[in-house]
């Protein structure tokens, strides 16, 4: 094209305006953006070289260039699109499989902004079980393939089309519900599977609000009217929901019976948990032992135990549930069945529940009110500092594998959060 531009500029009869040519085509191609710029250019030089008779009519030359660099300098409008400029990163996986193996960073189309579309740049993205479950195959709620990984996060709204009405560009937001695909740079997602948090907590909080906060606010809510000076116990105390019911109970009066697994660092982890707010951190194997009578001289029988492991560890929890309490389940890292004794049933009343905090939001989907206020109640709790963000160790998105697999080791109480 700027061959065919010099040819023309060369066959210009004033040649005491255009020489030398070369410079000239350098002068003019430096303003033109596009191709199609360029090729109107052309049409009109020869036009205007079969016009000109005499060295006047294109003098001076100055004047000449500024007509002509007017046609050229402004580039053509266009409309702002969510998919350009640099392609977001993602964390892709095309099969089920152990995480290390078969998720991988890659660029990820980013769809045409809609009207009800919002434009979002992640921001913080935490690993959790779920998570790797989902990936893996084994979770009950599957994405289709090739999926982005991630069900929790929190990203800046970078902008909306035309019909969205609840957010704006700057606003922060959070998933409203599972398989979002949180791992990522950027992403359009419809308006509706976003909710709208404040941008004036941390950064960490709000990127782990979503999951285990609202789980642990569920259950202390929702299967028991527990009151200040009442007690619950929890296995799993360590696990982000565990750090979570221990932070929301303490903020509410209720005293905290927390069982982990003994490990080689457990005085360090049951100082960070006492520092927390719980009242008792004690292990497994002291569940069995004679000594739990000294614990129910100064607190009363739980009414209320949480059970996040199953197994033996199901069994000795209702041992020292008062008559009528109740043990929800709402996860299964031992991968054994809850085993309950005929008799907790029979002389002791006892009541077993499930629980599933996506199941929650599908029967909430329509009562947004109750979404609100439980989102609502959580930030004032984060605002007053009486709720904190669970142990993180935070991780560059390149270093994903190294994240992957650190949030598969046993005995881990760091939550691992990708930085995006």
């Amino acid at each position: 094209m700027q061959r065919a531009a010099a040819r023309v500029l060369r066959g210009a009869r004033t040649l005491r305006v255009l020489t030398p040519p070369a410079r000239t085509v350098r002068v003019l191609t430096s303003l033109v953006r596009t191709p199609q710029v360029l090729t109107s250019l052309v049409r009109t030089l020869r036009v205007l070289t079969s016009l000109v008779r005499t060295p006047q009519v294109l003098t001076p030359p100055a004047r000449t260039l500024r007509v002509l660099t007017s046609l050229v300098r402004t580039p053509p409008v266009r409309a702002r699109s969510a998919s350009a400029g640099t392609p977001p990163l993602g964390l892709l996986y095309e099969r089920h499989g152990e995480a290390a193996a078969v998720v991988q960073l890659k660029d990820l189309e980013v769809p045409k902004l809609g009207d009800c579309d919002v434009h979002v740049k992640m921001l913080a993205a935490p690993i959790n079980p779920a998570d790797i479950n989902m990936i893996q195959g084994t979770y009950p709620l599957l994405s289709p393939l090739p999926a982005v990984g991630g069900n929790e996060g929190v990203g800046e709204v970078l902008e909306v089309g035309r019909h969205v009405k609840a957010l704006k560009p700057g606003d922060w937001v959070i998933p409203a519900d599972a398989g979002l695909g949180t791992w990522r740079t950027r992403g359009v997602f419809p308006e509706e599977m976003l909710l709208k948090v404040p941008s004036d907590i941390p950064v960490l909080c709000a990127a782990t609000l979503s999951v285990n906060p609202c789980t642990a606010f569920r259950l202390l809510a929702d299967f028991e009217s527990l009151a200040p000076g009442d007690s619950i116990i929890q296995n799993a105390a360590n696990s982000g929901v565990g750090q979570a019911v221990i932070q929301i109970a303490r903020a509410s009066g209720i005293k905290t019976i927390n069982v982990v697994r003994d490990r080689p660092d457990l005085a360090k982890l049951v100082e960070r948990l006492m520092a927390m707010g719980a009242d008792h951190v004690i292990t497994e194997e002291m569940l069995r032992k004679p000594e739990m009578k000294d614990i129910f001289k100064s607190i009363p029988r739980p009414r209320l135990a949480l059970n996040c492991v199953g197994g033996k560890s199901t069994t000795e929890m209702l041992r020292h549930l008062q008559p009528k309490g109740t043990m929800v389940t709402y996860g299964g890292m031992a991968k054994q069945p809850v085993m309950v004794p005929v008799s907790a049933f029979i002389f002791r009343d006892m009541r077993l529940r499930g629980f599933w905090m996506t199941q929650w939001r599908k029967d909430h989907a329509q009562d947004q009110e109750s979404v609100a206020a439980m989102m609502d109640a959580l930030c004032q709790l984060i605002r007053r500092g009486q709720l904190t963000a669970p142990a993180c160790t935070e991780v560059p998105l390149q270093d994903y594998r190294a994240a992957l697999e650190a949030s598969m080791k046993p005995f881990v109480s760091s939550k691992q959060i990708l930085l995006l």
